[in-house]
């Protein structure tokens, strides 16, 4: 009776899953946020393809990836992921023929739902400053890359965004969306200023609600926020089930009338841990019964894009998948050579730089 049920289930999702002629589509952004990998690299970390040591933007690329994801700080503590270190990263990737896109965190450190700290330069700063802020910063950084030949292909105003950024001017209170969509068509000019084509992506992990999802992008609509991409984060293990994600997509897509990408996803590997800094995803958090292997993880990550495409996505990005347990390029920027790596069993590289063979982007 049990194994009935669950091939009943899968059925009905796989039902759900099914494209619409109008939704069906092929994926066009093939991405990995690769935004720890110039410090690894500097620590001496090798890659392997087939045994063999091998550039990590080649196997990247050779596994389907097309876009690079980097994030920018401000001015983080451990230098990394600030403007300079950003441009130097986005040389090696343009080199490499891939698209860029640029993730502004607006902060010196971590951004995300339950975080959104302002740079400590800017603390003190009111909204109208704020204003200001934004807009130079985006455009410093955008004009920077773009006078080296690495124009930023796509950027986004804010990472994880959930109830605002910069807070907490920028923090929405009840459904005031004023400040934070003051801020964020800062960032959208800039970056137009900077340069006209490069698309705006507005970044919320709302995948696992469509009435958050609808509640932010409806309030930043009404305030007049213009924008050229919606982009979600989806971890199965905190944001719910492929056919969730699958009818997020679909409603944004059709409500907006905007594109849709996945900017992070990942699975783990590995139950096991590499160092002593704890995982930040357990491997015995398991979704759809996927176990914690190369082949799991492959298998998830091919589940994600097939739901994106189904519904109508243009894209799907695996957060640091060469983020793997390199001594002394740890998570917390204010102490990365004393703290540990909690991503080392959800990259795609075991401990000792090998890739997992079976994991692809597809179209």
């Amino acid at each position: 009776m049990m194994g009935l049920l669950r091939m009943l289930l899968i059925a009905a999702v796989l039902v759900t899953l099914t494209p619409s002629p109008a939704q069906a589509a092929s994926l066009t952004m093939l991405g990995a946020d690769v935004s720890s990998l110039q410090r690894s690299l500097d620590l001496g970390a090798k890659y392997y393809k087939n045994g063999a040591a091998t550039d990590p933007y080649d196997i990247l690329k050779g596994a389907g990836a097309n876009y690079m994801r980097l994030r920018v700080w401000n001015n983080p503590a451990s230098g990394y992921n600030n403007k300079a270190k950003v441009l130097q990263q986005a040389k090696a990737i343009k080199a490499k023929g891939l698209k860029l896109l640029i993730d502004f965190h607006y902060s010196d450190t971590w951004a995300d739902p339950g975080k959104q700290y302002p740079p400590a330069a800017w603390a003190a700063h009111s909204l109208s400053q704020l204003r200001t802020d934004v807009y130079n910063h985006t455009y410093d950084v955008c004009t920077a890359l773009k006078a080296q030949g690495t124009t930023p292909d796509s950027v986004q105003i804010g990472n994880e965004i959930n109830v605002g950024m910069l807070w907490p001017r920028g923090q929405v209170e009840g459904s005031d969306f004023g400040p934070l969509a003051s801020l964020l068509k800062q960032g959208y000019n800039a970056t137009k200023a900077c340069n006209g084509s490069t698309q705006v992506m507005i970044h919320t992990a709302n995948s696992d609600s469509l009435t958050n999802a609808r509640w932010f992008y409806n309030g930043i609509t009404a305030a007049g926020v213009t924008w050229d991409v919606t982009a979600l984060s989806y971890y199965c293990m905190w944001h719910g089930t492929l056919a969730n994600l699958y009818n997020v997509i679909t409603d944004l897509r059709a409500r907006y009338a905007k594109p849709v990408v996945v900017v992070e996803t990942a699975y783990q590997f590995t139950s096991a841990d590499a160092d002593s800094e704890k995982n930040s995803i357990p491997g015995t958090v398991l979704c759809d019964n996927i176990p914690s292997t190369w082949a799991g993880q492959a298998q998830q990550f091919s589940w994600v894009q097939n739901t994106a495409r189904n519904a109508g996505a243009i894209g799907v990005f695996y957060w640091e998948p060469t983020w793997y347990a390199v001594k002394g390029n740890g998570w917390d920027p204010a102490n990365i050579n004393g703290t540990g790596d909690g991503w080392d069993n959800m990259a795609t590289f075991d401990w000792t730089g090998n890739v997992n063979p079976g994991l692809k982007w597809t179209p």
